[in-house]
């Protein structure tokens, strides 16, 4: 019997972002994924954060499942050289195949959709709907005022402070590999 392989579930940009650490960023994570036998499935794109993630789980021998709905084919340039390639009929379907095949959820920095996909996690966890990990790896503080968005939302009381319970706040690569070892 083949050993069931962890998968993780990686949000992040089509687009490159600002500074080239956060290039860095995801394919230093693509690095890790690969060489921990971890699976990487994310949005299916060749451009931004997701083409470098996923270009460097491929450089290192890794294992990926690329999801991606048909109007964004074109869009984020689908990167269909992967180990397995699902195409949706939409965005919500694209989130739920990403996340029912994943044991843990990485956040790394992107815009809105990025965004949206973190909250419907969030809300889910929030919801009793899964126990999953999120991570969000707040490369140089990149998510400093969305950390603080959250800590107001409890402050005036329209989230329970229990929701800081449901993500982890990670300022460094080396805090995702040692979280990838176990």
């Amino acid at each position: 019997m083949k050993p069931i392989r962890k998968s993780v579930c990686v949000f992040c940009g089509s687009r490159a972002g600002k500074t080239s650490e956060f290039l860095t960023a995801a394919e230093k994570l693509g690095e890790l994924i690969a060489k921990h036998g971890w699976r990487l499935v994310y949005g299916a794109g060749d451009v931004g954060l997701m083409g470098e993630l996923a270009k460097s789980v491929q450089k290192n021998n890794g294992d990926i499942l690329g999801v991606i709905p048909t109007h964004l084919l074109e869009m984020e340039v689908a990167k269909t050289d992967l180990t397995s390639f699902i195409v949706t009929e939409n965005m919500h379907e694209r989130k739920k195949v990403m996340f029912m095949n994943s044991e843990a959820i990485v956040i790394l920095p992107g815009g809105i959709g990025t965004l949206d996909e973190f909250f419907e996690v969030l809300t889910w966890r929030q919801l009793n709907l899964h126990n999953k990990n999120i991570y969000i790896l707040n490369i140089n503080g990149f998510w400093n005022k969305l950390i603080s968005l959250l800590d107001e939302l409890v402050s005036q009381e329209f989230i329970e402070s229990s929701v800081r319970e449901y993500y982890s706040v990670l300022s460094s690569i080396d805090e995702i590999d040692t979280i990838l070892q176990k």
